[in-house]
């Protein structure tokens, strides 16, 4: 049951951040407190891999052609389930069951199918949290994409589509504060730890407490310190290209807008020349 609201006081001008995308820094502004915060990096969306037409079991329909995952994680499997209580997946009406509610971790749902199709995934905060939850939406992906697509299907590639965004909870209530702050509770104790194996793999990744996003991506994490800056440098690339480009359109607009008044002066010219011959 909720914390009532009036036993605990928000905590004026604090923002916190849970990123579930964008692995830039929060920006520093006057009324977000400098104080250094745990955070839980996490992605959701979802992988789709091709069923195997020589292998697939009797009990998926005909026209079925993938098996496909859609999810809510921390980076490299960390717990968010300390700050994360539930996640409700929507899935296509013509499933049964298609509302889902996940409770615990893993957060997600595995099917098969045929189309693509967008997840509603409502998330559901812990209830010190007096939060109300979030919705946010994936369009499951099942096919590849780009100039490699038809390589992908020959290799029957899975296919990953996941997104990244933050969560921002603004003035959190105090009890909340304080397991944002935190962070997961170390294996066997408290929420999300219950002593398994995956609650102890993830206090294990999680080391010192920290803000910031892995230094290195590994295979199963593309979101790190490394690829952020190649994607900053890739930005600050596209922008020199495309002030290049407005330069070069400029140039050619003004050239054009020079001949066109020159053409409106010769027509004036003309219109006079014609009507003094006119009148003479």
């Amino acid at each position: 049951m909720p914390y009532p609201r009036i036993n605990n006081p928000r905590i004026k001008g604090v923002q916190i951040y849970r990123p579930f995308g964008n692995p830039l820094p929060p920006p520093l502004h006057p009324f977000i407190s400098p104080i250094p915060l745990t955070l839980s990096p996490s992605v959701y969306g979802s992988t789709a891999t091709p069923l195997d037409p020589h292998n697939r079991p009797s009990n998926i329909p005909a026209e079925h052609t993938h098996q496909w995952t859609v999810y809510v994680r921390g980076i490299d499997d960390t717990d968010i389930s300390y700050w994360l209580k539930k996640v409700q997946f929507k899935l296509h009406e013509t499933y049964p069951n298609s509302s889902r509610m996940v409770e615990s971790p893993p957060f997600e749902v595995t099917e098969t199918g045929w189309g693509e199709f967008e997840v509603q995934l409502k998330l559901y905060f812990v209830p010190e949290a007096n939060e109300k939850a979030q919705t946010l939406w994936h369009p499951l992906k099942l096919h590849p994409y780009g100039p490699d697509a038809e390589a992908q299907k020959e290799r029957r590639d899975t296919i990953v589509s996941q997104n990244y965004e933050e969560i921002i909870f603004n003035e959190p209530v105090e009890p909340f504060y304080d397991i944002l702050t935190s962070g997961p509770p170390p294996p066997g104790r408290g929420k999300g730890a219950k002593g398994s194996k995956q609650a102890a793999a993830a206090a294990k990744k999680l080391g010192d407490r920290s803000a910031e996003i892995p230094l290195e991506e590994s295979r199963d994490n593309p979101y790190s310190v490394r690829t952020e800056e190649a994607e900053l440098l890739r930005l600050k690339e596209a922008i020199r290209t495309v002030e290049g480009m407005r330069r070069q359109e400029s140039a050619v607009l003004l050239e054009k807008e020079k001949k066109l008044d020159a053409l409106k002066r010769e027509a004036v010219e003309r219109e006079k020349a014609g009507q003094q011959q006119q009148s003479g």
